[in-house]
This record gives structure tokens, C-alpha cells and sequence, in this order.
């Protein structure tokens, strides 16, 4: 079907649905599904898991065209389900389940059918646990499946009884230590989601509350910051000296935890153990409520052990940092030490590759010793593009004797994600037909399951909280001819690369011009000694980072810029992994956030690309903007919002690009953004894109920044 008669229909059925009367649940039950955090196996363009949750339904989430797909969303606490309304758009699901799950690992099923109707589906449930997952398993349509609302009803476990009011707002509270002066125990008990308490960067550490006499605790809710706890306990006591666990657990997730807990106490502490980044402990806020409440489901234990064992039955990565072996490995300047390590280190920027040599042939395999026999239930493949056309996932609990538990003669390279009935010590991709005249490639080679002897991965980041807060700025409201602030910038000093032909000086072409504006002027001045294209810099100019000062993960990160607008000239706003730094790690592997890039050849269009090894120069994944008038005659707002599902790039609140990662891995390779970024700001003159200057270019030019924003 064109495109066009699609979206024909879609407007049609968008009509009709508008006037579809819900059927409401029941006058005990409350909608607990709206707002909250939603996911999906994958998203078509801008239709996200969000859109789903969000209260509209002119909005929509939308999978990629293939079965099984799945959205779920997080309640947020455990809840009794009682009613899930599916709201359709025209791909709707024939065959689905709706199932409930405690940790979003293990599901049960709640309703199944194949007979699906699509429209407006009020489904009579009964379950116990925090997240809700619609499993597509058989579209009706040539399409995926799209919901224009998922809503789940019930009532939160163990309320009964327990109040709503914040016992310990405005109460006395100490710490075990604070970041600085800004950051006191009492911001995490003063009602103002904008304040926070945090630690010192070390374990343990805890902050308490004095709730004034002794009371019954029925529930807490922490708001982390992303400096969050992994392990930690909440603990009461009677004299703020002798402390009773509460509650206690070796895989915090940070964000909004809402917690049912049965204790009593005048004093109550969050005592953290284990944190799970590199810095401290913050806390936005802790909420206490008091009541009769009911009796939680025991928690966890706090093991003496940095890596726990996961609960029987749990699903884990159990391959992460184990051993493996493979018919050859290639490590030349092309893909330095591309050994089978490299696959099984949660690192989507390392990859193992067959030997240059001698591994582009067939039969070419790659296994994973897991330490102990293993139940193995799901295996994910990101290939380099040197993929397999055919190959097997096998088993052995010998490495000798292997057992077929996936075949295919038909792999899309990519990401693959199988799902896999098997058992074995050992599992190996086998492949017997190259996609390419190359060899085997692989990103990441993942195999999850029951049993093993994993290993626990570092930590992913946590997501930015919701609404945002700004955790860093430079407003540029400094006197005229202040230079950038050390505290927040540094000098990239030298030539450029990509054939740029400036010298970026010490901040001598950067300064404030006493209109709130940071000024980065290109000049035509040569530099003695320097070395660019042609001879010695015949430019100067500015490149400042943020680099020792501020890197971050996600966010919301945005400048408003006047860029210069000549011929040659080439702004830029934009981010780069720390690890180019950190770790000495080259480009592209690092990953690259370009919100805005302009070449004065074309003044009226703007640029938008993240580059990555798979995705990186002119094949970087991007999207010009394009205006009716030139780009260098006024201010405008550049921006990127970043977490762990994808970006969105906007100019001036326009949507200008739009970043799923689960079609990133799908289509063009694998994401490696969760990991901390810093910023740069630099007006480039020459280089391979824009071109050199020529006999029309007007210099010096200037690029104006009036502020720089992060939100978190």
C-alpha cells in the first residue's frame, strides 16, 4: 500500500476511534498506567512507548513490521491489576497476551487470545505485580502493531490503611557527609523537588530524618538523583542510635522508588552501601507515610558480595565477562585486537571480527564459555555488517559435542534478538554462509538465561528524572572581554582536524561582549610555526569543551546561537564521549552528538547527526532544517533530549531529527551513547565540508552564544 492511501486510512480511523466510549473500570480502581515510564521491543520513527501513556489519543505508539512485539509500562509500585483498555489504531494484534510481572524479567499471563478485534479493548484482568506488557504475537496487518493508549487499572498492594501525607517533610535530618554547603541533608526532606542532598563520592554513606516521636511507617518514597544507590537499606530506630532494617536490596534502579515497608520509629534512614556510578548518594526527596498499611513481601537480604546472585528463575545476561573462543581473530589497523572478548563485554563500540587472513571463510564461529550448564532462553546478535546469511546457535556442555537450538538460512545482520529453548555450559554462533566477501562480525554476542555463573555488569545510567531540572548552565552575563570561565571551559589549542584551516587559540578569539553573549571570532590572521593544509594557519578562531569541568549522561542540553554565516565558516554545537579523553579511545568509537552544525555556504540550512563506528561521516545517521531566510541573521534554539531510548533534536522547538535507538540497532548499527558526553562549542574555518574560504567570504565573523543549558 503507497504511503499516502496508508495515511488516508489512518486520518480516517483517527476520526472514528474519537468517538469510541471507553468502558471505565471499576469505581474502585484508578488508572495507574498514564505518565508513567513505558518501553517497547521496538518503535516506528516518532511513535514511542510514551505516547501510549500519555493521556492522548492523538498520539500513538508503533512497532517495527515484524512478530512478536511488545510495550510495557512500569507502574511504579506493585499494584493489583484489574482492567487493561487497549485503545488500537488500524495495525492492531490478532494474537496477543497481556501479562503482569514483579521485576519485569519473569512474566505471567493474565488474558491471551487470537482472535483479537482491534478498536477499543476494555479487558476484565486479575494480577499482582509493577509492570504491564501487551505481547504481540500475530498482527492483523502488513504493518506493526499501534496503540493510541495502554491503560492499566487496580489499586497499589498494601495501601489499605497507610496515609498519603509526608510525615517527614520539614523535619530535622543529618548525613553521613555532603557533597558541599549546596547540597544539605534537609533538601531531601523540604518538599522542593528542585533541592537535593548528596553525599560524599564513597561508601557508605545515609541520610536520617527525625520524624519528631515514634510512628508507624508504611511507606517511603525516594526520588533519586542519577547519583542513585545500587544497595542500600531504610532503616527506623527509637534513639537515632540502634537501627532495624526496614527494607533492603542489592538492585536499586534509581528514579522514583516507591516502597511498602512495616516499621516503627521516631528516626528513619536511608543507609546506602553500594552506589552505582562514580559519584555519591543524592536524593531529590524522602517521603515518609504512617499508618496501619499492610505487610510488604519480604525483601532481599544485602549480600556481602559486589555481584549477587540473581533470584532462580530470573533471566539474566549470563555472558557478560566470560570467556571465548573463535575459528580466528582479526587485529590489524582496520579492527585492532578484534578478539572474542570484545562480544561479550556490554561494550557496543568493541566488536570481534574472523581474521582478515585467514577468517573470511565458511564455516566461521565464535562460542562463550559460561562457567557452569545454563538454561538458555534468549541470545542477542549485533552484527558488524560482515553478518552471517546462515548460521546456528548451539549448545555443548563440552565444547566438543554441540546441539543445534537456533537454525536459519535467511540472517538480516543487524540486531537480532532470539528467542531460544536450550541448556549447555558453551554456546556458539556457527555460521555457514557470509552475508559479504567478508568474514564474520560482531558487536555484541549476549545470551541470557537461568542457571550459569554470571557476572554482574557495571550499571547502566539511569534515565533523567521527570519534569527535568537544570544542572548546569553558562548564561555568558559577564562584564566585556571576560574570557570563558575556567571553571566551566577550557581552550582546545592548535590546528583543527578535517583539513580545517584555523589555529584555535588560548581564548584569545573568545570573550563576553557585555550583552550576555559569548563572542568566538574567526579571523584572518596567520600563526608562525603552525602547521595547516597549504603551510602555516593562514586563521584563527575559538574551540572551548567542557571536558575536567562537566561530562554527563542524558539529558535535555541546549544553546541559543547566532552563527557566523560566510563562506568557509563552519559552527558548531555539539558532544563527545569522554572517553576520547579518558581513555585515549579514538573517533568514532567514542560516539558523536552534532545538535547544530551550519556551513556558511548554505545559510539557510542546519544540521543534525550522531556518528558512531557503524554510522560515522557522511554516513552519519542525520537530518538537515531548512529556513526561508539565512541562519547567520539571527538567535536560535538548538537542542537535544538524550536518554537511554533515543534523542530527539529540535531548532527553535521544531523537531528536526528523531533518534529510536531500537531502529538505530536495527538498521544501521549498534548504539553507544550511555555513557558520559561533554560538550564543545567551536566557529571551525575551512575543512572537507564547508570548503575553504574563497573571494566572497567576509571575515572576521562571529559566532554569538547566549546561553548553554543542561537539564536533568
Amino acid at each position: 500500500m503507497h504511503a499516502r492511501v496508508r495515511l488516508g486510512l489512518l486520518a480516517a480511523f483517527a476520526l472514528v476511534v474519537t468517538y469510541v466510549v471507553t468502558v471505565p473500570a471499576a469505581a474502585a480502581d484508578t488508572l495507574l498506567s498514564q505518565g508513567k515510564t513505558a518501553t517497547a521491543s521496538s518503535s516506528e520513527a516518532a511513535f514511542t512507548p510514551a505516547a501510549a501513556v500519555d493521556g492522548s489519543t492523538g498520539t500513538r505508539w508503533g512497532s517495527l513490521f515484524t512478530d512478536p512485539q511488545w510495550i510495557q509500562v512500569d507502574l511504579g509500585i506493585q499494584a493489583t491489576v484489574s482492567q487493561v483498555v487497549l485503545n488500537w489504531e488500524a495495525a492492531y494484534a490478532r494474537g496477543f497476551e497481556l501479562q503482569i510481572s514483579a521485576n519485569g524479567t519473569t512474566w505471567t499471563s493474565m488474558y491471551s487470545t487470537t482472535t483479537g478485534a482491534g478498536g477499543v479493548q476494555t479487558i476484565n484482568v486479575s494480577g499482582t505485580g509493577r509492570y504491564v506488557r501487551m505481547y504481540g504475537t500475530q498482527r492483523a496487518t502488513a504493518w506493526g502493531y499501534s496503540l493510541w493508549e495502554f491503560q492499566v487499572y487496580g489499586s497499589p498492594v498494601g495501601t489499605s490503611g497507610c496515609g498519603t501525607a509526608n510525615a517527614a517533610q520539614g523535619k530535622p535530618a543529618t548525613a553521613s557527609s555532603t557533597e558541599s554547603a549546596a547540597f544539605p541533608a534537609s533538601s531531601a526532606f523540604d518538599g522542593n523537588p528542585g533541592t537535593r542532598w548528596s553525599s560524599a563520592f564513597s561508601d557508605p554513606q545515609w541520610v536520617q530524618v527525625d520524624l519528631g516521636s515514634s510512628v508507624a511507617i508504611c511507606g517511603v518514597t525516594l526520588s533519586w538523583e542519577p547519583a542513585f544507590a545500587r544497595a542500600y537499606q531504610i532503616q527506623v530506630s527509637t534513639n537515632g542510635t540502634t537501627w532495624t532494617n526496614i527494607y533492603s536490596t542489592t538492585t536499586g534502579p534509581g528514579g522514583t522508588e516507591n516502597l511498602n515497608v512495616t516499621g516503627t520509629g521516631r528516626y528513619l534512614r536511608v543507609n546506602g552501601t553500594q552506589r552505582a556510578t562514580a559519584f555519591g548518594y543524592s536524593l531529590w526527596e524522602v517521603a515518609v507515610r504512617t499508618g496501619s498499611g499492610s505487610s510488604p513481601s519480604p525483601s532481599p537480604s544485602p549480600s556481602p558480595s559486589p555481584s549477587p546472585s540473581p533470584s532462580p528463575g530470573t533471566e539474566v545476561l549470563l555472558s557478560y565477562g566470560k570467556p571465548g573462543v573463535a575459528s580466528s581473530s582479526q587485529s590489524d589497523g582496520n579492527c585492532f585486537e578484534c578478539i572474542p572478548a570484545r562480544a561479550f563485554d556490554r561494550d557496543p563500540a568493541s566488536r570481534w571480527a574472523t581474521s582478515s587472513t585467514t577468517g573470511w571463510v565458511d564455516p566461521g564461529w565464535i562460542y562463550v564459555d559460561l562457567g557452569t550448564v545454563a538454561q538458555i532462553r534468549r541470545v542477542v546478535l549485533q552484527w558488524d555488517p560482515a553478518y552471517a546469511r546462515a548460521f546456528q546457535i548451539q549448545t555443548s556442555n563440552d565444547a566438543t559435542n554441540w546441539t543445534p537450538i537456533y537454525t536459519t538460512t535467511t540472517g538480516t545482520g543487524f540486531k537480532q534478538t532470539l528467542n531460544v529453548t536450550g541448556s549447555g555450559r558453551y554456546v556458539r554462533m556457527y555460521g555457514t554462509q557470509r552475508a559479504t566477501p567478508y568474514g564474520y562480525s560482531l558487536w555484541e554476542f549476549q545470551v541470557y538465561g537461568t542457571g550459569g555463573a554470571p557476572i554482574t555488569p557495571p550499571p547502566l545510567p539511569p534515565d533523567p528524572r521527570n519534569p527535568p531540572q537544570l544542572v548546569w548552565s553558562d548564561e555568558f552575563n559577564d562584564a566585556a572581554g571576560t574570557k570563558p570561565s575556567a571553571a566551566r571551559w577550557q581552550a582546545e589549542i592548535g590546528p583543527g582536524v578535517n583539513n580545517e584551516l584555523q589555529y584555535y587559540t588560548n581564548h584569545d578569539n573568545a570573550s563576553t561582549d557585555g550583552a550576555g553573549n559569548l563572542v568566538m571570532e574567526a579571523r584572518r590572521q596567520t600563526v608562525a610555526g603552525s602547521s595547516c593544509p597549504g603551510g602555516p594557519c593562514q586563521y584563527t578562531s575559538s574551540r572551548i569543551n567542557t571536558y575536567g569541568k562537566f561530562s554527563f549522561t542524558y539529558g535535555k542540553v541546549e544553546a541559543r546561537i547566532k552563527v557566523s554565516g560566510t563562506t568557509g565558516l563552519w559552527p558548531a554545537f555539539w558532544m563527545l564521549g569522554a572517553d576520547f579523553f579518558d581513555q585515549g579511545r579514538p573517533w568514532p568509537y567514542v560516539g558523536e552528538i552534532d545538535i547544530m552544525e551550519h556551513i556558511g555556504r548554505i545559510p539557510n540550512t542546519t544540521y543534525s547527526t550522531i556518528h558512531a563506528p557503524a554510522y560515522f561521516g557522511a554516513g552519519g545517521f542525520g537530518s538537515p532544517y531548512t529556513i526561508a531566510g539565512d541562519f547567520a541573521s539571527d538567535f536560535h534554539v538548538y537542542a537535544v533530549e538524550w536518554n537511554s531510548t533515543g534523542m530527539k533534536f529540535t531548532m527553535d522547538g521544531n523537531t528536526v531529527h528523531t533518534v529510536d535507538r531500537a531502529s538505530l540497532e536495527a538498521t544501521r548499527g549498534p548504539w553507544v551513547f550511555d555513557h558520559p558526553f561533554f560538550i564543545i562549542l567551536n566557529n571551525a574555518v575551512g575543512g572537507d565540508w564547508p570548503g575553504p574560504p574563497d573571494a566572497t567570504t567576509v571575515l572576521p565573523q562571529r559566532m554569538l552564544v547566549d546561553y548553554v543549558r543542561v537539564y536533568q
